[in-house]
């Protein structure tokens, strides 16, 4: 088939050219390819749907803050639930004043979300129950952001938790890295004790981050949740909510359920948020000591309850790395006061200058945990560098650590939940146990060593010497590892 001569392009008949193809542009046609392909960029993208939960519990002093965060988010949740509950205080008035829509303009334009308050009243679930709650009028989105009623995030925090998530269908969960607001505190006492907690924070963040990211708990205060796990959760574990009331950390069983189901526990590498303190050594045993005893019912080998222990779950091994440091903090410093004492008593004492090794490593170990900080500030070196705030705080976490394996041992049965509670309205003496306990072991130790003959005690102190001091150089190069441990450019 061959073209008449005057079609455009066609090279006359004879020509030399006359077997060439000659291709002329068709504007038209540029014209259209360039409108088609802005039409595709124009294309709306999917937007993965955030669902975010908010259980408050007389949060009227922190509920406007944290709403006012999560307003001011580079990424808006698409929905808002704060769920009231057992409250005593304004906290439902305050959350209502932000009920409603809110549209913002943001860094990725326009969003809109939509904030209600929810009042369930007396609630005999507590926080389990008002999570649950929430996930039951979440589960059709595609993740669940649980915030605490008195957690602030960075303004990117939201954003960079779903960019995370949303990039790797393998995770489950991913926690913010967390730090404590130590802002408009009043009196040394809560200065001293929202730094150690500070450092305390610091060093587990770090942990996790440098084991490959991976969260052991995905703390209730900031983390987001892929529905999809949580629903698998709910059929592994053949129950029908996320959260259960029988477990005194119902975020770390949540967390070995969602692992167990197949799926990651992360933490983020840039998602930050700001949580509340414990101001009082009230408060902060009443806390600690739930979390350690709901971490021992984890931990610890066959079932007490109606939920079974795991303890050789992955995502319990830092948790027995920690118990175990614990024991040999204990040891050390006990088994030193002892024989400081018991040698005092009999003028046996001798200084050496080797003993101001261990203390050196713990004031390089405690700065380079204040200079991991992202927000880390004077308060917090003074802390590590006194190094007398960072002793004192560790005796604190070990009176924490002696209660919780005490009142596990004891298998009474006790409502932790509501003792952190009545710890925060300043009632209850428990806190000061520990202390009670210890001046109590010292003056038996006393009784029995003035009965022992002199030659006896320097036997004891002869063989209780050297093996503090074995088991303290073995403590120190640990310390000298971790202050030595690379930080791979991570911030906690």
């Amino acid at each position: 088939m061959t073209l008449p001569p005057d079609v455009p392009g066609r090279p006359a008949m004879g020509d030399a050219t006359a077997n060439q193809y000659v291709r002329v542009p068709d504007p038209t046609m540029a014209a259209y390819a360039d409108e088609f392909l802005a039409g595709v960029e124009d294309l709306p993208t999917y937007r993965p749907t955030i669902g975010c939960v908010i259980p408050a519990y007389n949060e009227a002093e922190t509920i406007a803050g944290v709403l006012d965060a999560l307003l001011a988010q580079t990424r808006l949740p698409d929905v808002i639930h704060v769920i009231v509950n057992n409250t005593t205080d304004d906290t439902v008035e305050v959350a209502g004043y932000y009920a409603g829509e809110h549209v913002r303009m943001t860094r990725n334009g326009e969003q809109m979300t939509e904030i209600f308050v929810h009042d369930i009243g007396k609630n005999p679930d507590k926080k389990v129950g008002a999570l649950n709650y929430g996930y039951s009028l979440v589960e059709g989105y595609d993740y669940l952001l649980g915030v605490d009623g008195d957690t602030t995030p960075e303004p990117d925090a939201v954003e960079e938790l779903v960019n995370e998530i949303a990039s790797d269908d393998r995770i489950g969960g991913i926690s913010a890295i967390y730090s404590i607001d130590d802002s408009a505190l009043d009196g040394p006492m809560a200065k001293f004790l929202i730094a150690g907690q500070r450092a305390q924070f610091s060093a587990f963040n770090m942990q996790n981050l440098l084991r490959g990211r991976n969260m052991a708990v995905l703390g209730g205060q900031f983390s987001i949740f892929a529905t999809r796990a949580l629903r698998d959760v709910l059929e592994d574990s053949h129950q029908r909510t996320p959260w259960v009331k029988d477990s005194e950390v119902e975020d770390s069983l949540l967390s070995l359920q969602i692992k167990s189901a197949g799926y990651l526990t992360k933490i983020s590498a840039a998602a930050r948020a700001h949580v509340g303190g414990m101001t009082t050594l009230r408060s902060l045993d009443a806390q600690q000591v739930k979390w350690n005893f709901g971490a021992i019912d984890l931990m610890w080998p066959g079932q007490r309850g109606d939920t079974p222990g795991q303890p050789l779950h992955p995502n319990l091994r830092l948790r027995w790395f920690e118990h175990i440091s614990m024991v040999i903090n204990i040891t050390t410093r006990l088994m030193f006061l002892t024989l400081l004492l018991g040698s005092l008593s009999i003028n046996a004492f001798v200084f050496s200058p080797w003993w101001l090794i261990p203390p050196m490593a713990a004031i390089l170990l405690n700065f380079r945990v204040a200079r991991s900080m992202y927000y880390g500030n004077r308060r917090d070196y003074l802390f590590a560098i006194l190094l007398a705030p960072a002793e004192v705080y560790m005796w604190i976490r070990i009176g924490h650590f002696l209660r919780s394996w005490t009142k596990f041992a004891s298998r009474a049965q006790t409502d932790n939940w509501a003792a952190q509670a009545k710890a925060e309205r300043g009632a209850g003496q428990g806190y000061l146990a520990p202390l009670a306990v210890l001046l109590v072991i010292l003056a038996v130790l006393a009784a029995i060593w003035l009965q022992i003959p002199i030659n006896a005690k320097s036997d004891i102190l002869a063989v209780g010497w050297p093996i503090l001091g074995v088991i303290t150089i073995l403590q120190t190069g640990w310390m000298m590892t971790k202050v030595l441990r690379r930080y791979k450019g991570f911030k906690a």
